[in-house]
């Protein structure tokens, strides 16, 4: 799917956004993918010690789990980056984001310093999903896997 040209009617920034997509796409890609590459390949670096916490917060096969959520963040951090199938890719990372935000940001459960703390990543984790959610809209642009593949 193509962005559609703006009618020479739109204004200058209208006009910017649409030709500058495909930029503008590879570089939120880029911003976005190294959030869950980062923190995914930590991970995977020691999962046993990710387990460890996921049991501590009560989710049920924690080893499971962890193996899974730290296949699923870095794995969507690839696919994220290479802009490969990234319709797939945000809709698995956005699932990825609530669970996760569920798991270790219940700030209602907070009191004190902690309240505002996991407030605060309570809603950067809205705030990613939603990023998310425009990269499901708008599609990995055509400095992508995706776009060099495109038909």
């Amino acid at each position: 799917m193509s962005v559609s040209t703006a009618p020479a009617e739109t204004s200058f920034v209208d006009r910017c956004a649409v030709s500058g997509h495909d930029a503008i796409a590879l570089i939120g890609r880029l911003a976005m993918s190294w959030i869950f590459l980062s923190s995914g390949f930590g991970k995977l670096a020691d999962v046993a010690a990710f387990s460890g916490v996921l049991a501590k917060r009560g989710v049920p096969a924690p080893s499971f789990m962890g193996w899974l959520g730290a296949i699923v963040e870095f794995g969507g951090g690839v696919l994220i980056l290479l802009g490969l199938k990234i319709r797939y890719a945000a809709i698995l990372t956005i699932l990825f984001v609530i669970v996760a935000t569920l798991i270790s940001h219940r700030y209602w459960e907070f009191t004190g310093a902690d309240l505002g703390i996991q407030r605060t990543n309570f809603w950067k984790n809205v705030g990613i999903a939603s990023g998310l959610l425009f990269m499901f809209l708008a599609g990995a642009g055509r400095y992508s896997v995706d776009g060099f593949t495109r038909k």
